[in-house]
């Protein structure tokens, strides 16, 4: 009986250690960075940590809900390139009014995120591919439209969404709070979050059960694409100039802090909590590194293989639980 209880109680271990294994790394991750640098734990530069990872969080919940259909989007990035330079374009150079500016970017995005959603329910095309190809022509079509040259000069009010505070609280960390918990409540509380695993875990079985699969990826892919525009406009707003490579390469950050936060690449499986805390690994990490003068391309490196051990981990998993 006593063998059996310690049994049990290990199992209790290793399934804790699976639910939380996420958050003990964080911790390991702060204490390592704050012995190592003596202004890793200093107000200002937690805030910071918050404020930098703000915008990966905002586009994380859309790319979350597209790997939890056993998709991807690779055109996140560029999605958010596009709409900083829509944006920009249209308040400089359109003369319009920031939330009308805002609202015709947000709307491109979603459109873009709908017509990736569209391509890959109806023609069968691998989600990697249409997103690929995708990525190419919304960077091309931001290219076009800047033709290469950065965009400034926007109004004194728009700078509020990403440079303003609420209290000693940064605007962008706000509005990522909140869109992460739409999210929670999206895959919680929904029928349609609910499809999202059902499709996600067995979309034959989905299909058979009277879920119309369809509209899910359109919805899906629809959310990816403005979560990605919000996030393009929180960084526009931030830097106050509207660059082409605004986006560049946010689409691995994204993708590997969605994976290290559980969301597995197979579908069917994730939970937002979990996501927070992999946009906070990857925030921690890239802060702590900047501070122990670790260069990029070193940094490119380790976040690299932060991904493919994320990705093996996710993989073996999967392996096991089959």
């Amino acid at each position: 009986m006593e063998y059996l209880d310690k049994l049990k109680g290990t199992a209790n271990a290793v399934e804790f250690a699976k639910r939380n294994g996420i958050y003990v790394v964080l911790l390991l991750l702060v204490f390592f960075f704050s012995i190592a640098s003596e202004n890793f734990l200093v107000s200002n530069n937690l805030l910071n940590v918050a404020r930098q990872v703000s915008m990966l969080g905002i586009a994380a919940v859309g790319f979350a809900f597209v790997l939890l259909l056993g998709g991807i989007d690779l055109s996140v990035g560029s999605n958010i390139t596009l709409v900083n330079i829509v944006g920009g374009w249209c308040m400089v150079n359109a003369g319009l009014n920031p939330v009308l500016a805002i609202g015709l970017a947000l709307s491109m995005a979603t459109f873009i995120g709908f017509l990736n959603g569209w391509i890959i329910a109806n023609i069968n095309m691998p989600p990697l591919i249409v997103t690929l190809a995708m990525m190419i022509i919304v960077e091309g079509l931001a290219y076009l439209i800047c033709k290469g040259l950065p965009i400034y000069g926007f109004p004194a009010s728009f700078a509020i969404i990403g440079q303003g505070y609420l209290g000693p609280i940064p605007i962008p960390v706000i509005i990522m709070i909140v869109i992460l918990a739409i999210g929670a409540f999206i895959l919680n509380k929904t029928y349609f979050g609910r499809y999202f695993y059902a499709v996600g875990g067995n979309e034959e079985a989905a299909k058979l059960s009277g879920i119309k699969v369809k509209n899910v990826k359109y919805l899906v892919y629809s959310l990816s694409g403005f979560f990605a525009g919000l996030a393009g406009i929180v960084i526009l707003s931030r830097t106050n100039s509207a660059q082409v490579l605004a986006g560049k390469g946010l689409e691995f950050d994204i993708l590997t802090a969605c994976v290290l936060g559980g969301v597995s690449v197979t579908g069917g499986f994730g939970r937002i909590s979990n996501v927070v805390a992999g946009v906070l690994i990857l925030g921690v990490l890239s802060n702590g590194l900047v501070l122990m003068n670790v260069t990029q391309f070193s940094q490119m490196v380790i976040k690299g293989v932060v991904l493919m051990v994320a990705v093996a981990f996710d993989c073996l998993q999967h392996r096991k639980a089959h």
